[in-house]
């Protein structure tokens, strides 16, 4: 089950809330808003979209692959939109915001991202964002001298993956990949392109796994 959530935050960051299976819309409160309704549920992911001048949005095959995985685990997910470009600043803002969001709902918080998704997610966790684990999938590496992913794991303090095809040839991933084994951080490999064609529900596997283990989801 899924409905849309209007992120707060003064910028139009619209988001889709996959319900875990079992999770009825049925629960809503009584004036019928759902979004309240997932008060006191237990965990939920955040799934950054890629690069939104490259048509990267929440529908993207690799994010609603993870969420199908997660959602399968008992872990809601939120997949957003990001507002008006803003050169990755208000993007990481609106990462940061969808966090507030979902800490003020559940339990557990997790940060997923793709790509251009993959930068926001450990920029917004290096920011204070609220959450258990981050997983970064194909993340691009420098947006800016202060959008440094690669720079961004001194101030992490959760559990963080990194997941990268070796034939990608799009996102600058190695800084990425380097970092994470120098923090001792898993990192895991596909031979697959930057969008791992074929291999969605590989990936989304081995995201879930990292992510509902960290956030103790039984």
């Amino acid at each position: 089950m899924t409905e849309t959530i209007l992120v707060p935050g003064g910028r139009d960051v619209r988001a889709t809330l996959d319900r875990a299976r079992g999770d009825g819309i049925d629960d809503a409160d009584e004036t019928g808003d759902t979004a309240d309704a997932a008060a006191g549920r237990d965990a939920v992911v955040i799934a950054c979209p890629p690069h939104p001048q490259q048509q990267g949005h929440r529908g993207d095959a690799r994010l609603v692959a993870v969420s199908d995985a997660l959602t399968a685990r008992g872990v809601d997910c939120l997949r957003f939109d990001y507002g008006a470009w803003d050169e990755g600043y208000g993007e990481r803002a609106d990462t940061l915001r969808a966090v507030e969001w979902a800490a003020e709902r559940y339990d557990r918080v997790g940060l997923f991202g793709f790509s251009f998704g993959g930068a926001m997610a450990l920029l917004a966790a290096a920011e204070g964002a609220d959450v258990g684990a981050v997983s970064a999938l194909g993340p691009a590496g420098r947006l800016a001298d202060d959008l440094d992913a690669v720079a961004a794991f001194d101030r992490i303090p959760v559990p963080v993956q990194v997941v990268y095809g070796t034939r990608d040839d799009i996102a600058d991933w190695k800084p990425v990949v380097e970092c994470a084994r120098e923090y001792h951080q898993p990192v895991v490999e596909f031979a697959a392109d930057h969008f791992f064609v074929g291999q969605e529900d590989k990936v989304a596997a081995a995201v879930a796994d990292f992510l509902v283990s960290n956030l103790g989801v039984e």
